[in-house]
């Protein structure tokens, strides 16, 4: 499937999240993609991406949503883009197999035209966590905190 616009790349990331596709997810990526998730984990290539996302779906993703609430194209160019979008996610479950409560974030994604179509060079997933501007670390945990 070739993206025609780089805002693809999100809307496309959040339709295989949902149909739970680790093939069309990794398919957004070219094949030496870096991928950053929500704790800093780094796969460094299409493959990793893919086996990652697959087992996520196995694990803890597998009757999740995601939506996506705003999305923000900055051109760097005719062929380079930095894709921001915000997204919700419901439907997470626990290492016991309970559903958790739902979660927010901020997706940045690199995106290059290649081919005729768009594609991410790279991706950070961070989750937003509402009140809280940073993280505190104390007795080896983090902590989310505000210093309003």
């Amino acid at each position: 499937m070739r993206l025609k616009e780089p805002v693809d790349v999100a809307l496309a990331f959040a339709e295989a999240w949902n149909d739970r596709d680790p093939d069309a997810l990794a398919d957004l990526f070219v094949e030496d993609a870096d991928f950053v998730n929500v704790v800093g984990l780094w796969w460094e290539d299409r493959r990793n991406i893919r086996r990652a996302h697959a087992r996520g779906f196995r694990v803890m993703f597998g009757s999740s949503e995601m939506a996506l609430e705003r999305t923000k194209v900055r051109p760097l160019g005719s062929d380079s883009a930095v894709v921001l979008a915000l997204w919700r996610m419901a439907g997470q479950v626990s290492p016991d197999g309970k559903e958790v409560g739902d979660r927010a974030g901020v997706f940045t994604f690199v995106v290059e035209r290649r081919d005729g179509g768009w594609l991410a060079v790279s991706a950070q997933n961070t989750d937003r966590i509402d009140g809280a501007e940073t993280l505190v670390a104390a007795g080896g945990t983090l902590t989310p905190t505000s210093y309003v």
